[in-house]
């Protein structure tokens, strides 16, 4: 069964954005994190997204041109297939999305089934939010980055029991930035 992964930035008291979605506290990857990311996109065929997450991610990717230095990666998250979750959109948009609109349980468990690599989850908040708190998530890779904001959109508000983990990885870059992958233990 493939697994559901987990990338995201996350200040150290544990936010993902200010609150209001602001992210221009967060890092931009040097050369050892960038590596991290092209391989755990490598071991993904599936993305998955938010609504409001797509909205700005799928428009960013699709404007990279070959002089970019990032075009190869960008030209990855174009290709690569994206599922958007949505109650309100009616038509996907972009290229390589298609829509779920159905039940987050069965959607996923169905996306879970299916034959190919692993899952990728890039976010939004209150969508990574929702899958947490179901225990859909079976590896975080969390790209700690070395500020406190004091307030801000969470990924982990909705829990409402415990979920244990396993620490699959640390890893420390340059930048402060510390890579922690955990494991969710099925117990």
């Amino acid at each position: 069964m493939r697994k559901l992964k987990l990338q995201m930035r996350i200040s150290v008291d544990g936010y993902v954005a200010t609150p209001d979605g602001n992210e221009d506290w967060s890092w931009y990857p040097d050369e050892k994190g960038w590596q991290l990311i092209n391989e755990l996109a490598d071991t993904s065929d599936t993305l998955l997204l938010g609504r409001k997450m797509s909205e700005a991610f799928i428009p960013h990717f699709e404007g990279f041109k070959p002089e970019d230095n990032k075009y190869d990666f960008a030209q990855k998250m174009v290709n690569i297939p994206k599922v958007i979750f949505t109650k309100s959109l009616e038509t996907p948009f972009g290229k390589n999305t298609t829509l779920a609109k159905g039940n987050l349980v069965e959607e996923i468990a169905n996306l879970k089934k299916q034959e190919g690599k692993d899952i990728l989850v890039y976010g939004g908040a209150s969508f990574v939010a929702s899958l947490i708190a179901g225990g859909h998530i079976d590896e975080f890779y969390l790209f700690v980055t070395p500020v406190l904001i004091n307030k801000g959109l969470s990924i982990f508000n909705l829990l409402d029991k415990h979920q244990k983990l396993s620490l699959l990885s640390v890893t420390p870059l340059k930048s402060g930035v510390v890579v922690l992958c955990y494991q969710l233990k099925n117990e």
